[in-house]
């Protein structure tokens, strides 16, 4: 227990949205640095997300979106799409909207994810199906490196160091590519399906999602020797995605069995499993202060759940399956993105990004 915990509990009442005007006003840094309290947390979310449940629809693209992530300040929103191309869009915190400022166009063929710089918030990346990733500046509106890779690039993710980028394409070929060199340093094939890629949060370890013979498991490497260090079967299906709370605690995954599960870094053993969703599980997010964790999938719904119980605080009705979603780093707000159509032709995607979480306004 912290030392200052009777502080702790009267800054706490101060309710969901106060805490987020504290970190706006630069007393906190972000939202990771409130406490949480247990069922009391629950239950004020539960609260706040009542009355702060609407959402707008913004249009970033003329396909499918595959792929968003917010930059690390906050400011901005990236998405990627089947069209090929990244839309950058521009966050006005005061009134909670997003504006498209600029549209990337380069890939000769689908952007299937992409992340920012952990911590230079101009830089990001996409992986892409034609063989390339690409590095972006934001300050330019230019790409600033492409990277040629031996395959069709599907998952992407940057370490926590901003030294290396690492990237997986369709035949299970991960790549490790030097950030400054922007060479490729260092490639890894593994026999066993690849799904997403990630560093823990202290960057020396590498987390791989899999299957092998159906099943769901999790690969530990060192890094960056790239030695299995454990190997964990953590689900009966497919095991398809994998998101580390921010504060480096716990990691999460979700499977082809419909469960996400959440579990102890340290000890490597499963907390506990949510088990709300029926369709095998594509995306996962945790909120900047690692309690809530949105779970997306085919399902017609987003479930927010609260990490330290696993109840429900939120339930998003969507009318399409979820491919991507992504908690705001200061804010309770949720961008995602769905298999939407077009209003007036079915036949057509809509190429929107979603963002949830909002009040009504003045």
């Amino acid at each position: 227990m912290c030392s200052g915990k009777e502080l702790f509990v009267y800054i706490y009442r101060l309710g969901a949205r106060e805490r987020e005007r504290e970190v706006a006003s630069g007393c906190f840094d972000s939202l990771a640095e409130w406490p949480a309290m247990g069922s009391s947390y629950l239950e004020e979310m539960r609260t706040y997300f009542e009355s702060h449940n609407k959402q707008k629809e913004y249009v970033g693209h003329n396909s499918k979106v595959h792929t968003i992530g917010w930059n690390a300040d906050g400011r901005r929103l990236a998405s990627g799409s089947y069209d090929k191309c990244v839309t950058i869009f521009v966050f006005d915190g005061h009134r909670e909207t997003l504006r498209k400022d600029y549209t990337y166009k380069g890939h000769g063929d689908s952007v299937d994810q992409l992340c920012w710089h952990p911590t230079h918030s101009e830089q990001l990346t996409s992986a892409s199906g034609d063989k390339t990733v690409r590095i972006w500046d934001t300050r330019t509106h230019k790409c600033s490196a492409t990277i040629n890779t031996k395959g069709e690039n599907i998952n992407i993710t940057w370490s926590p160091d901003g030294q290396t980028i690492a990237v997986g394409n369709k035949e299970d070929l991960v790549s490790f590519i030097d950030v400054r060199s922007q060479k490729i340093r260092h490639e890894q094939q593994f026999k066993f399906e690849v799904n997403e890629l990630s560093w823990n949060n202290t960057n020396d370890l590498f987390y791989l999602t899999n299957a092998q013979s159906g099943q769901g498991y999790i690969h530990i490497y060192n890094y960056p020797e790239m030695e299995l260090v454990h190997s964990i079967h953590a689900h009966p299906g497919n095991c398809i995605c994998i998101k580390f709370e921010p504060q480096g605690r716990y990691f999460a995954t979700g499977s082809a069995d419909a469960l996400v599960s959440i579990w102890d870094v340290q000890e490597l053993y499963c907390k506990r499993t949510l088990p709300r969703l029926e369709w095998p599980v594509r995306t996962l997010s945790f909120s900047s202060d690692g309690q809530l964790l949105a779970s997306g999938s085919e399902d017609q719904a987003i479930d927010v759940a609260h990490v330290e119980t696993g109840e429900q605080v939120a339930h998003i009705s969507v009318a399409y399956p979820t491919f991507t979603l992504a908690w705001h780093p200061k804010h309770f707000l949720l961008a995602y993105a769905c298999d939407d159509k077009d209003d007036r032709d079915r036949d057509r995607d809509a190429g929107t990004v979603k963002l949830w979480g909002l009040g009504d306004r003045p």
